[in-house]
């Protein structure tokens, strides 16, 4: 006798969303629709370019990207690292041309979305719109978080902070938690998250291990005094603003 099929497992843009109002089903089936258009990509591929006009957004199903600005010297300083549940280039469609770069850390499984497919959506579910401009004000809030790492924290508080941001918005999707997660990043991702040098990445990120507080090696994070690493951070969650649903 067969057996009735599972219900699929919420995407980790639902989860994500879920973190800040109950969507009704009529809502949840319109966001089942941003993602008719699966794409897959190689690491590197780059899939927003800035200064080009109409291009796609995404919303990335699995894999790492990273968003990036490119100074004319080849220098690269990167604005937020993306993860499962996030949008790329959202911008990219709202704006006449990409003011910053997408790129694929890892391989990466994305849904494409086009502004038409965002205006539909806000027209049909005013209240996923509400959900949506939520996860682009989170987005805002982490990017101000991280000017304050380049221009006030010390590079450990920084490299502190952007370790405990990353499990912090893991745990949101079910990818980590407080004992740690699995990481793609290099010393040369971090090294342009932070804007230092790979060398001094290196140096930073051996501090941190010999004072027992986290230990970054083969691809891991392990949070090895988890409490001590926010103690030095200064970190709160406030500005994520994923500690249960304001709407229901």
């Amino acid at each position: 006798m067969p057996t009735a099929s599972a219900t699929p497992p919420p995407s980790p843009l639902m989860r994500k969303l879920s973190a800040f109002v109950a969507l009704p089903e009529a809502d949840l089936d319109i966001l089942a629709r941003f993602h008719r258009r699966r794409r897959f990509f190689a690491p590197d591929h780059g899939l927003v370019e800035e200064g080009q006009p109409r291009q796609s957004a995404f919303i990335l199903a699995a894999g790492w990207a990273s968003s990036y600005k490119l100074q004319p010297d080849g220098r690269r300083q990167i604005v937020d690292v993306q993860v499962p549940g996030d949008f790329l280039g959202l911008r990219s469609i709202l704006f006449r041309a990409s003011d910053h770069s997408v790129e694929a850390v890892t391989p990466i499984e994305a849904s494409e979305v086009l502004i038409s497919d965002l205006l539909d959506g806000f027209e049909k579910a005013p209240r996923l719109a509400t959900a949506i401009l939520w996860a682009a004000s989170r987005d805002e809030a982490m990017v101000v978080e991280h000017l304050v790492n380049l221009g006030r924290r010390s590079t450990e508080e920084g490299m502190a902070h952007f370790l405990l941001e990353l499990a912090a918005r893991l745990k949101l999707v079910g990818l980590g938690d407080e004992t740690g997660y699995d990481c793609p990043l290099t010393q040369y991702h971090l090294a342009d998250v932070l804007g230092v040098s790979a060398v001094h990445v290196n140096r930073i990120l051996r501090r941190l291990r010999e004072r027992g507080l986290v230990t970054f090696q083969d691809g891991r994070v392990r949070f090895d005094d988890f409490a001590g690493l926010v103690e030095l951070a200064a970190f709160d969650t406030c500005y994520l603003d994923q500690d249960g649903p304001i709407l229901r």
